[in-house]
Formats: C-alpha cells, sequence, structure tokens
C-alpha cells in the first residue's frame, strides 16, 4: 500500500502545495519521496505512478465539499469543538470563507480528475487536517499553532510523526511547515484506511462525498 498525503494550496500558489510518499511497510509508514511546489499535472503524475505498487491511500488537505447554502459542514463545527478541548492550536475554517473558497475549489476540482483515473488506478481518498491530526494524536498546541513560523516546532512534530510511525523521514534547515503537513496528511490518511482514526465524520452523499478524518 502506498500512501500520499497532500498539503493542498489554492490553484493559483502551487508553489505552496507538498506532496509526500510514504510505503506501507508492516506496522510503519517509510518516507519514500516528496515534491514541493505539485501543481494538478504534478500530481496526478505521482499518483499514476506510484499506483504500480498496488492500492493507493490520498489523504488531502482541503475541504472536498462545501455546505449548500454556506458556513460550517457538520463535521467542519463538530470537528473545531473538538480540536478547542484539546487546547487550540490547529484552525478550522469554514470551506466557504474568502480566502477558503480558493482552496475548496481547487480541492473539489482536484478530486474529479483523481476519480478520472479509476479503474485503471486503485485509489481511496479522504479529507484530512494536518494541525488536527498532529493535536489529536498528542503534538504540543503550542508547536501546532506555531509550526509554519518556528524551525523547532517543526523538528519536534517530525519527532512526533516518527513517534507515531513514519520512518526515514529527513530532516534540514530548509525544511518547509508544506511538508510537516503533508506528512500528517499521510499519517491521518494511513490512520483512517487502518480503521483507526482519531477523529472521523464519515461521508453524507451526495453533498459530501468523502470520509474527512483526523
Amino acid at each position: 500500500m502506498i500512501v500520499l498525503g497532500i498539503d493542498l494550496s489554492g490553484p493559483t500558489n502551487t508553489a505552496d502545495t507538498c506532496l509526500a510518499v510514504f510505503e506501507v511497510r508492516g506496522e510503519k509508514l517509510a518516507f519514500l519521496d516528496s515534491r514541493q511546489g505539485a501543481d494538478d499535472r504534478q500530481i496526478l503524475e505521482a499518483v499514476t505512478t506510484h499506483a504500480k505498487a498496488g492500492e493507493l491511500i490520498i489523504g488531502l488537505d482541503a475541504p472536498l465539499s462545501y455546505q449548500p447554502g454556506g458556513g460550517d459542514r457538520p463535521s467542519d463545527a463538530d470537528l473545531r469543538r473538538l480540536v478547542k478541548a484539546k487546547g487550540g492550536g490547529a484552525g478550522v475554517m469554514t470551506p466557504t470563507m474568502t480566502r477558503m473558497a480558493y482552496l475548496t475549489l481547487r480541492g473539489v476540482a482536484l478530486t474529479r480528475m483523481l476519480e478520472g483515473l479509476r479503474p485503471a488506478v486503485n485509489l481511496r481518498i479522504v479529507e484530512v487536517h494536518p494541525g488536527a491530526v498532529l493535536l489529536l494524536r498528542g503534538a504540543s498546541p503550542r508547536d501546532v499553532a506555531g509550526f509554519k513560523r518556528d524551525r523547532g516546532a517543526r523538528r519536534r512534530l517530525l519527532d512526533r510523526l516518527e513517534a507515531q510511525g513514519l520512518q526515514n523521514l529527513p530532516r534540514g534547515e530548509g525544511t518547509s511547515d508544506h511538508f510537516v503537513a503533508a506528512c500528517a496528511a499521510a499519517l491521518g490518511a494511513w490512520q483512517w484506511a487502518l480503521e483507526n482514526p482519531a477523529w472521523v465524520a464519515r461521508a453524507v452523499l451526495p453533498q459530501h462525498p468523502y470520509d474527512f478524518a483526523c
């Protein structure tokens, strides 16, 4: 099984998109590759290439649906309450907020493209929230809140991810917050595939066609 974690950005800002690829090896996830600045074509190429190894699990950090009429989806409100109870640090945004709407647009469009790869590609898609993945699995709320700016927080979160089963994560001064988020997205997707999510809102068809998990 191959697991892809994708920290998605809006359609005009693909430089901030990061893709991290892992292979399930026993009870661990072994890091294989990553790509910073992935556009939709490069994501589809990575999916097609790695699908040769078998089943592919894709964790997307982006809203993959929106609530008819706007506002929170029930899943957004539920996860926000849980994050707050755990000490905060991971913002849960409404999919149709002005800035989030662009990310939602790309998330919905990308899933349509990915679904178009079936049946040649055996894939499963889940929406994830990397900050909540980290927080609900024991990371410090302060590190979760600050890892976009704080290099030390990124190092500590990579340590946390390794303790959760991710192996061979690259380290360096240039390790980006987007890479950390992509790895967290992979962890959330992997645990969802194992039926071991820290939190999950199941798909509700037709409005919300994908599970949302941490």
